[in-house]
C-alpha cells in the first residue's frame, strides 16, 4: 500500500514509520523544511505518566501505552531520557482533595507506582519545596524529543521511506481507488496515493477542507492556546518535575527539566486568535505568584523569556477538555483516509500507540 503521511512531527513520524515496519511504500509530505518544527518543537519533552485523562478516553488509553512503548524505543534505539519522577503538589486543603481526586483517575487508568505523600516526605526529596501534600509519579520523565523524532526518521528510511520537505499539501480527491493529491513547492505536481494520514498539527483542520467532497460539518473548531515558558537564571533547585493541581485549559505553571538539567517554567495559557511565537516579558509577574505557591523561594528577577508553543485545542476557555480524534472512513464516509484533530499533550508521549491504531484502521 502506498502510504502518504501529512507532516514531520512526532506523531506524523511515528505513523509513518509504523507504515514502513509493516512493508508499506510511505512519503511524509512536511511543508517546512525539517522535522519537528510546529508543535512537536515547542513543548515542555515531558514524558506523561496517564494521569489526567478521563477514563476510556483516547488520550488515558494512549498515554499510558505510549508512554511504556517509549521508554522501550528510547532504550533499544540510544534516544536520551530521565524517568526522574513528577510531585503533584498540594498547599491547601483543596488542592489535595484535587490530588486525591488524581490519584484515583491515574489509577483508573492503569498508572504504575502512584502514591500520595505527606509535606514532609515531599521536602525530604525536593528541600525548596512548599506543600501539605503531593501525588507521587514514579513513571514520568523528559524525553529528547529531537533525538526521537530522528530515531524514528532514521528507522523510516531504512525502510525504504522518504520525507519530502517544503511540500505543501494543495488540494486532495479521491478517484480510481486511490486519492490524487496536489503538491506545492519546489517540486510541485500530483501524485496518487492508496491512503492519506492527515497529522498537520496547527494545519490539519485547513487541510481537511481542502480535501474535495470532505463535509465542512466533520472539521472541528480549531482553538489556539499559547503556553510561555520562561527559564530559570540560575542553578537548578529541584531533581523532579514539580506540578501545581490543573487549571482550566492546561496543568499549571510547572517546573519542568531539560536533559542537561537545566530549570524552566511553563506553560500557561495564553487564549489567541493567530499564530504568534514572541514571549511576552509581562506575562513574568504571574509567574511568580504561581510558582512562589509551592516555592516561596523563587528569587525576584530570576525568570527569563525563553520560547513558546502552541495548542491545537478543540475546545475553549471554562470548557471540558476534548479528547484526541482519530477521524475515519467510519465518521466521514472516504476509504482510508484518516484525520488526526487535536492532537496536543500527551500526543509525544502517546505518539507510538497513536501510530499503531492509524495504521491498523489503514489497514482493515
Amino acid at each position: 500500500m502506498q502510504v502518504l503521511v501529512v507532516g514531520a512531527g512526532a506523531v506524523g513520524l511515528a505513523i509513518a514509520r509504523t507504515a514502513a515496519l509493516r512493508g508499506h511504500d510511505v512519503i511524509v509530505a512536511e511543508a517546512t523544511g525539517g522535522i519537528g518544527n510546529g508543535v512537536s518543537s515547542r513543548n515542555s519533552e515531558v514524558v506523561h505518566a496517564g494521569i489526567y485523562y478521563p477514563t476510556a478516553s483516547l488520550r488515558a488509553r494512549h498515554c499510558v501505552r505510549g508512554r511504556r512503548m517509549l521508554y522501550e524505543f528510547c532504550t533499544s534505539h540510544g534516544v536520551a531520557f530521565n524517568k526522574c519522577g513528577k510531585l503533584i503538589v498540594a498547599t491547601d486543603q483543596a488542592e489535595l482533595a484535587k490530588v486525591e481526586t488524581l490519584l484515583a483517575q491515574g489509577q483508573t487508568n492503569g498508572v504504575e507506582g502512584l502514591e500520595i505523600i505527606g509535606g514532609n516526605a515531599a521536602r525530604a526529596l525536593e528541600p525548596e519545596l512548599a506543600c501539605i501534600g503531593a501525588l507521587s509519579s514514579p513513571e514520568s520523565g523528559i524525553i529528547d524529543s529531537h533525538g526521537y523524532m530522528l530515531a524514528l526518521w532514521g528507522e523510516l528510511e531504512d525502510r525504504g521511506g522518504s520525507i519530502a520537505f517544503e511540500t505543501p499539501v494543495e488540494r486532495m480527491s479521491r478517484a480510481s481507488s486511490q486519492w490524487h493529491v496536489q503538491f506545492g513547492g519546489r517540486d510541485a505536481g500530483t501524485a496518487a496515493f492508496d491512503a492519506v494520514v492527515n497529522s498537520a498539527g496547527l494545519g490539519a483542520q485547513a487541510l481537511a477542507r481542502r480535501i474535495e467532497g470532505y463535509g465542512a460539518d466533520k472539521v472541528p473548531p480549531l482553538i489556539l492556546a499559547k503556553g510561555n515558558y520562561f527559564a530559570f537564571a540560575g542553578r537548578p533547585v529541584f531533581s523532579r518535575l514539580i506540578y501545581p493541581t490543573p487549571v482550566d485549559g492546561g496543568l499549571g505553571v510547572h517546573v519542568t527539566l531539560d536533559l542537561a538539567g537545566r530549570m524552566r517554567f511553563g506553560p500557561d495559557v495564553e487564549w489567541i486568535d493567530h499564530e504568534s511565537y514572541t514571549v511576552d516579558p509581562r506575562r513574568a509577574d504571574s509567574f511568580y505568584a504561581r510558582i512562589r505557591g509551592y516555592w516561596p523561594g523563587l528569587p525576584d528577577s530570576a525568570l527569563v523569556p525563553d520560547y513558546c508553543g502552541i495548542r491545537p485545542k478543540l475546545t475553549g476557555p471554562g470548557e471540558k477538555p476534548a479528547d484526541f480524534m482519530i477521524v475515519g472512513e467510519g465518521e466521514h464516509g472516504m476509504p482510508r483516509l484518516i484525520n488526526l484533530f487535536g492532537i496536543e499533550s500527551p500526543g509525544l508521549t502517546s505518539s507510538l500507540s497513536l501510530a499503531e491504531e492509524v495504521v491498523g484502521y489503514l489497514e482493515a
